[in-house]
């Protein structure tokens, strides 16, 4: 079953990685590398079932495939997970353990941070492999890449605005913000420095306080979130909030947020573009952070990296060009450009063969 479910999702590899006594359960997709070496992030979750990890990275890879293609990058698609508690399971054995899976794969796949993982975890991958981004800036690294995430969530939503109401006056709308975790907090932040009025919600009340406190947001419950009068729904936690009992619910005329795999199925982005909701396709408009930490492959840059954010601005409005020429919904705009691109790069005979990362003005220590 596994080799047909590849086959369905196009892996190249998949590697699952076990080390007894560090407590190690995690696996490796590697889904596409036609750009280049496949770049995604780990993520620590306490998965009910290993069938549920297999299923998750296997979608979250192959998103980073066609995330990274949108937003022309010279690398492919990989994501990782690691099956476990992250408040509870995280040791310094656990993530060199993981390194050592990562270097063992020579630079075909890089990883970075991702949902229960953090920069001081990437210290401990760092120790064992080069192939490591979102390092810390004493190593020459970008640091968390949540700021860029939000930052280019913003660049997305000003496309999204201009699309829908004819303006990117983010300040004159409502947003609907479900999830307050680093990115949605900063989204957030971004939000209420133009004007915006949002309301709030998530699983940890103390976010909900802080963004209430700080930023003048409306708290509204978990389930309450789909029934808010706000001009823009914006997931920013897990996927799959927009589905066949939520979406009926929905007041928003846009759909765009920092979180992956935000449409439940594809059935369901076929209905929202049907009932003329707009959606900013979710890879499209998160890509700030995958953009940030990639500039570390060739010496990392901030001025650089805000700069590069401003270039998914331009990416979803291209997005919307192609749905109005093909008649399509937006999220298989998305698809059909990066399909478009790894397609045409895949044609062309590099003489010299692909060069591997080259993380430049990076520091080591620590061994």
């Amino acid at each position: 079953m596994i080799f047909e479910t590849l086959d369905t999702f196009g892996h190249e590899q998949v590697v699952f990685c076990h080390n007894k006594d560090a407590g190690l359960k995690a696996i490796i997709a590697i889904h596409n590398t036609v750009l280049g070496p496949a770049l995604g992030g780990t993520r620590m979750w306490p998965y009910k079932t290993e069938a549920d990890a297999l299923n998750d990275v296997l979608r979250l890879s192959r998103g980073m495939t066609y995330k990274n293609a949108v937003a022309g990058l010279n690398i492919g698609g990989g994501k990782a997970v690691i099956i476990g508690d992250p408040a509870t399971d995280k040791s310094e054995a656990l993530f060199r353990a993981f390194g050592q899976f990562v270097e063992a794969l020579g630079g075909r796949y890089i990883t970075a941070e991702d949902v229960g993982i953090d920069v001081n975890d990437m210290e401990y991958v760092y120790r064992e492999t080069e192939y490591v981004t979102g390092v810390h800036q004493v190593h020459g690294g970008s640091g968390d890449p949540s700021p860029f995430t939000a930052y280019g969530t913003l660049q997305g939503l000003m496309a999204t605005l201009n699309k829908r109401f004819g303006d990117e006056e983010v300040g004159k709308y409502s947003y609907s913000v479900q999830g307050l975790g680093h990115v949605g907090m900063e989204y957030v932040k971004l939000l209420k420095e133009r004007g915006a009025k949002i309301f709030v919600t998530d699983i940890n009340k103390g976010l909900v306080d802080k963004a209430v406190s700080e930023y003048g947001a409306e708290a509204v419950s978990l389930d309450e979130i789909y029934d808010v009068p706000a001009d823009v729904y914006s997931p920013c936690a897990l996927g799959g909030t927009v589905n066949e009992q939520t979406l009926p619910r929905l007041k928003a005329k846009i759909i765009c947020g920092a979180a992956n795999n935000q449409l439940a199925n594809n059935a369901i982005g076929d209905e929202v573009a049907k009932r003329g909701i707009l959606y900013a396709p979710d890879y499209a408009v998160n890509a700030g952070g995958v953009m940030n930490v990639a500039l570390e492959l060739d010496g990392y840059n901030r001025e650089r990296a805000m700069r590069m954010m401003r270039t998914i601005y331009h990416n979803l409005a291209r997005i919307y060009e192609i749905a109005e020429r093909d008649a399509i919904p937006t999220y298989r705009a998305a698809d059909r450009l990066a399909e478009e691109r790894i397609s045409a790069i895949g044609k062309l005979k590099l003489p010299l063969g692909r060069s591997q990362p080259r993380f430049q003005g990076r520091i080591r220590g620590g061994h």
